[in-house]
């Protein structure tokens, strides 16, 4: 077993989608991670059924596999960054509208999951009342998930109220374990903001792993970097990938990379094939993964709720 590398359409902003799918599947990634808002394929403009019968076409043409994600910043407040949330004060129907339309578009396009996260709990609100509004969305998603076939990974984010694989767990405990409920897994947190490392991380989701970003960061600060900026160790975080039996995609995260996607693309892939030749060849345990971040304050910086 190996594993396939996708590359996420939030970084190629700058780019006309079939133009970054075109270069994507150029530079030899296998996916994509579709982030549904404008300017790629958005949402909530006319025409939907079509534009996403088109993109289907696209993705088949290119031989591309895909999830579909949900990070878009101002595709529903042109003022407020990714609000409203699961866990806002008000306007959560909103986010539940948008998370059942990427539901239905994952399921157009013969997506491999549908990934989303709860959003930060307003200042004031008890975690009893997180807990209750991060569960009623969930389970209104749910409902259209299950009826559809789709998978949803929950990704837990730094600084938001789920935040940590174990929280992703309690929520899918609270939720009666739904067969259609999964992780999603972003191999810089675990350095940025869980207690244990990558492999730790990998074997706490287990089968449950659904979807899977990749990353680089340092800890307590949560900036995607390009590999080897940070203090990943790609080899070892790959590897644990491999331990876990895991065959979704794995694809990079780079959303503040657009103004030089193509070369970025593809200093990604080589630093990926290199890490994933010294997984293969057992050259690094994998049981030592990466380092951790373990400090006591978090800085959500400039990234975070990217």
């Amino acid at each position: 077993m190996t594993l396939r590398f996708g590359y996420g359409t939030n970084g190629f902003g700058s780019h006309r989608l079939d133009d970054a799918l075109a270069v994507i599947a150029e530079l030899g990634y296998e996916g994509v991670a579709l982030t549904v808002d404008q300017p790629h394929l958005d949402p909530f403009g006319t025409d939907l059924g079509a534009r996403t019968a088109a993109v289907h076409r696209r993705l088949d043409e290119l031989g591309l596999d895909v999830v579909v994600e949900t990070g878009a910043r101002y595709v529903m407040d042109p003022w407020y960054k990714h609000e409203p949330t699961l866990v806002s004060d008000t306007g959560r129907e909103r986010r539940v509208d948008y998370l059942r339309r990427a539901v239905r578009i994952a399921a157009d396009l013969g997506a491999e999951a549908v990934s989303f996260w709860s959003g930060t709990l307003p200042a004031g609100v008890d975690d009893a009342e997180g807990w209750r509004r991060v569960v009623d969305g969930v389970g209104a998603v749910l409902d259209e998930a299950d009826s559809r076939g789709v998978v949803c990974a929950f990704e837990p984010e730094p600084g938001m109220f789920v935040d940590t694989v174990g929280g992703v767990l309690e929520l899918r405990r609270r939720l009666g374990s739904p067969e259609h409920f999964r992780v999603t897994l972003d191999i810089g947190h675990c350095v940025c903001n869980e207690k244990g490392t990558v492999a730790e991380c990998a074997h706490q989701a287990g089968e449950l792993l659904g979807n899977v970003q990749l990353d680089d960061m340092v800890p307590d600060v949560h900036e995607h970097l390009e590999f080897g900026a940070g203090e990943i160790d790609l080899p070892a975080a790959l590897g644990a990938l491999l331990d876990v039996g895991y065959t979704g995609l794995a694809a990079v995260e780079l959303p503040r990379h657009g103004h030089a996607a193509p070369v970025v693309a593809e200093r990604s892939m080589r630093a990926l094939r290199a890490a994933l030749d010294t997984a293969l060849d057992g050259s690094t345990p994998h049981h030592r993964s990466t380092r951790h971040g373990g400090g006591s304050e978090f800085n959500g910086g400039e990234e975070a709720q990217t």
